[in-house]
């Protein structure tokens, strides 16, 4: 056998074993050397073991079993079926990653794992049915957002929003934006760009599915003492869906139950502070909008605007306004 074909069976072997075999499923020595048969190859026992060792050697955790069930199989991989579960979970999960676009990426996924294990991330696909965008652009968006930032460069894009049509098309007759992008976020399964606006001096953030005609300009990035003193952390905890508002220090109480919404909406390090019976009080910082409104008032009669006085004045006009249409 040439030189080549020895190799060429060494790789094969390793391709099978990586498809086909894990804990539960294994090929013996024989089923190797059939499964070999459909490239036109065949292998003694003695040759099997040899080209075994070379992939052991090479790093590649194959194992043996004995018994009923003898033969190899692949041990430890790169990434394990929890892991891949995880990320399938993401990629479903991602409102802007496209259906066709999800579809390609879980099928790549699925090659890292054997073509047993890979069924069962097939089967993910169809059992979640979440609401994905058709903007096939995020993909060329991110990739030019990361040359600016590692290139040191600003962009310019138009921004889009959507039409009762259910037409994305661009804001302000569509202006040109010129940013200096510095970061980029998800929030509620969306991606977001965290740019510095030189003419509002000011950090802003885009989504990347409403970013049209996208392109890395030659002008050096600046606001880099803004980004520095921005914490992506804290804006995301006071910004509810990632609309802005003006800040505020908000005092909220809260029946003791809703202690796990509060920890998760604004995280650990805040103090809590003992109030009523059955309840407490948390003051922290928010960005007031009608999202925040929103949320509020989604949790129910439990979570109240304890202050200030503005803030619970806006938060009246903002249910009078919705009873208003009723």
């Amino acid at each position: 056998m040439a030189v080549s074909q020895v190799k060429l069976r060494t790789l094969y072997i390793m391709k099978m074993l990586l498809e086909k075999t894990d804990e539960k499923y294994t090929m013996s020595a024989a089923d190797i050397d059939k499964a070999l048969g459909d490239y036109g190859m065949s292998a003694d026992r003695k040759t099997v073991y040899n080209d075994i060792e070379t992939l052991r050697e090479f790093g590649m955790d194959v194992l043996q079993t004995k018994g009923s069930n003898s033969g190899y199989y692949i041990g430890s991989r790169k990434f394990e079926l929890p892991e891949l579960k995880l990320l399938v979970d993401a990629v479903q999960a991602s409102k802007f990653i496209s259906r066709k676009k999800s579809e390609e990426l879980i099928r790549k996924l699925e090659s890292l794992a054997s073509e047993h294990d890979a069924r069962q991330l097939q089967r993910n696909v169809f059992i979640y049915n979440r609401p994905k965008t058709g903007n096939e652009t995020i993909y060329y968006n991110v990739d030019k957002i990361h040359t600016a930032i590692l290139e040191n460069r600003q962009i310019q894009c138009q921004y889009a929003e959507w039409t009762v049509k259910k037409e994305l098309i661009p804001k302000k007759n569509g202006a040109v934006y010129t940013v200096s992008p510095w970061s980029l976020t998800w929030d509620d399964a969306n991606y977001y760009l965290i740019a510095y606006d030189e003419a509002s001096d000011c950090m802003k953030h885009y989504r990347v599915d409403k970013m049209q005609r996208t392109r890395v300009i030659r002008q050096e990035r600046v606001g880099k003492e803004r980004f520095q003193d921005f914490d992506l952390v804290e804006f995301s905890k006071k910004t509810f869906s990632m609309y802005g508002g003006h800040d505020e220090e908000v005092t909220l109480q809260c029946g003791n139950e809703l202690i796990g919404v509060i920890l998760d909406r604004f995280g650990t390090d805040i103090m809590i502070v003992p109030a009523d019976e059955g309840q407490f009080r948390v003051r922290v910082l928010v960005a007031v909008s009608p999202q925040f409104f929103g949320w509020v008032t989604g949790i129910g009669v439990r979570l109240r605007i304890a202050g200030p006085e503005r803030v619970q004045k806006e938060y009246k006009e903002y249910l009078e306004g919705i009873m208003e249409g009723y």
